[in-house]
């Protein structure tokens, strides 16, 4: 069998819990994948950039979440061009459906909303400041701070308070 996740060809699979989604969700994964999880190694994964676009939503969720354990720049790219639907967008990113994160409005802001920026905000750290206007895709909340978000803005992931973006 090829490994779904790897796509590493004649391996054993074995079944692998998808926590955080649907109850009892699994997946059939080889034994390198499931050893490299926690720590996953660039090299051993190279092939999410296909398979990320799985069609099995356990594999999708593991491909997302892997990439952003990864954490070089090709994954943090891939993990911003895979698309998923709100439901396993929270799956992947373990969100709870009743969102407490609000916009300047008063809007509930879920993970995978494209907001817009209400004021120019300066990044420290970054060198640059972000525009108003600018569009915040996809974004991802901080599940500590109903206060903050992150997104990516000119390239770098930042954290953006909630009450200066507006949803769009």
């Amino acid at each position: 069998m090829i490994c779904p996740l790897c796509q590493t060809p004649d391996t054993p699979l074995s079944s692998f819990p998808v926590t955080g989604g649907p109850e009892g969700a699994t997946v059939e994964i080889c034994g390198a994948c499931v050893a490299q999880l926690d720590t996953p190694s660039e090299d051993h994964f190279r092939a999410l950039a296909s398979t990320m676009w799985s069609e099995d939503p356990g594999i999708a969720v593991l491909a997302a979440r892997v990439l952003v354990k990864i954490g070089t720049p090709w994954a943090l790219d891939l993990a911003d061009q895979q698309y998923l639907d709100d439901e396993t967008r929270a799956w992947a990113d373990n969100v709870v459906a009743a969102s407490e994160h609000k916009d300047a409005h008063g809007a509930t802001l879920n993970a995978g909303d494209t907001v817009v920026l209400i004021k120019d905000l300066p990044v420290k750290g970054a060198g640059f400041t972000a525009k108003r206007g600018t569009a915040v895709r996809g974004i991802s909340l901080v599940a500590e701070n109903a206060g903050h978000i992150e997104g990516r803005v000119e390239g770098q992931r930042i954290v953006i308070l909630t009450e200066f973006v507006k949803k769009k």
